[in-house]
């Protein structure tokens, strides 16, 4: 008999959601569409309210047209504020790359506090007025796209136990495509028992968090995050890119009051930052890659010493022997007259974020030996 066990074929960091005052729902469906990455025949999902500051009740919940217990079979489940829970076993046939989708219905008001922003060709969900749990097409004049995940957090398939994970950790960069494009690698290249899970959250930084309603949103610093984010069944690896936004944030009360010029870390800080991270990590039993960061030449808050911190820790990612490698992401996508900047066709127009076809290349960087 072929030894099984449980393993992340999907999952999202859990976020801040952008305060807004309509933060409540009521009467609502939210559908998620899931391509695996292993065949299966049952599955458990997570669902986390990390980030709430009161309980939320799922009504229910479906995979496909199968309906989710919680809880020794209750249809409907109630997570405390900074808690999780963990599905029953839910039998359900799986085969890889063919989509499932996976529908919450909130019943009764919910705070929409626990999300995250997510882009890419994998990551599209819909929300619908109504309970459309159950159903298989959805109404189109009362459905809307949305890139907001809310409560759901991982997705766990009882596969083979040769299957395992690849994590990646990191900022708005990994919340947006290159995840997503480096799952569809595995597709094109025929590697068939990994799946890549995206920890991933805009506006975090490694060292601070804005406590207050105007950037809540912008997350949580990396203490808090990693060791919520890191622990993932059969994951064996993680990649990390982030710290960016540490060096990019500060400006002076002066010009923000929520963005001391205090906040701006040394290169060293950063450095503890990651090695932090890295500790962490290897106490988790994941081996650690450690992505470079990407040109910021031309961002609204451009300066040359910035750039300069950019670099020294980059300089330091790169030499380090304390993580098992580094992807040089920076050294794919700058351009070789200017290094501060994006190549050409790299710059998605912000000049912090790469393009499309900038993300193919981050994901085409990620060395095979990782993924295979």
């Amino acid at each position: 008999m072929e030894e099984k066990k449980y393993v992340t074929t999907w999952g999202n960091a859990i976020s801040i959601a952008d305060r807004k005052p309509e933060n409540y729902a009521k009467d609502l469906t939210l559908r998620y569409p899931i391509r695996p990455m292993f065949d299966a025949d049952k599955l458990k999902i997570t669902l986390d309210n990390f980030c709430g500051t009161e309980p939320v009740t799922i009504t229910k919940v479906y995979v496909g047209k199968v309906p989710v217990t919680f809880e020794n079979g209750s249809a409907s489940v109630t997570i405390p504020a900074g808690e999780s829970r963990v599905s029953d076993e839910t039998p359900f046939a799986v085969t890889r790359g063919e989509d499932f989708n996976i529908s919450i219905y909130l019943g009764d008001f919910t705070q929409m506090r626990s999300a995250v922003l997510i882009t890419g060709p994998l990551s599209k969900g819909t929300y619908t007025v109504g309970d459309y749990a159950a159903s298989g097409a959805l109404p189109a004049d009362l459905t809307r796209k949305t890139n907001w995940f809310y409560f759901l957090s991982n997705v766990e398939l009882y596969t083979s136990a040769e299957n395992r994970a690849v994590i990646c950790y990191g900022d708005s960069i990994t919340s947006q495509a290159w995840p997503d494009y480096l799952s569809l690698r595995l597709f094109h290249e025929k590697i068939e028992h990994t799946a890549v899970v995206r920890r991933a959250a805009s506006g975090t930084r490694i060292l601070r968090q804005y406590d207050n309603i105007t950037y809540d949103s912008y997350g949580l610093k990396g203490d808090i995050r990693f060791p919520h984010e890191a622990r993932v069944s059969g994951a064996d690896t993680i990649i990390i890119q982030h710290g960016i936004n540490d060096i990019i944030h500060p400006v002076g009360v002066d010009v923000n009051p929520f963005r001391p010029w205090s906040d701006l870390p040394t290169a060293q800080e950063l450095i503890d930052g990651l090695k932090r991270y890295i500790e962490w990590a290897h106490e988790y039993g994941l081996k650690v890659y450690m992505g470079t960061l990407l040109p910021i030449y031309g961002w609204r808050t451009y300066e040359p010493f910035r750039n300069d911190l950019r670099n020294e820790v980059n300089e330091w990612i790169r030499t380090t022997h304390e993580a098992e490698g580094c992807i040089d992401f920076d050294k794919a996508l700058r351009d070789r007259t200017n290094p501060a900047a994006f190549a050409q066709g790299y710059d998605s127009g912000d000049h912090l974020h790469p393009s499309l076809k900038a993300y193919e290349r981050m994901a085409a960087e990620v060395p095979k030996d990782i993924l295979g």
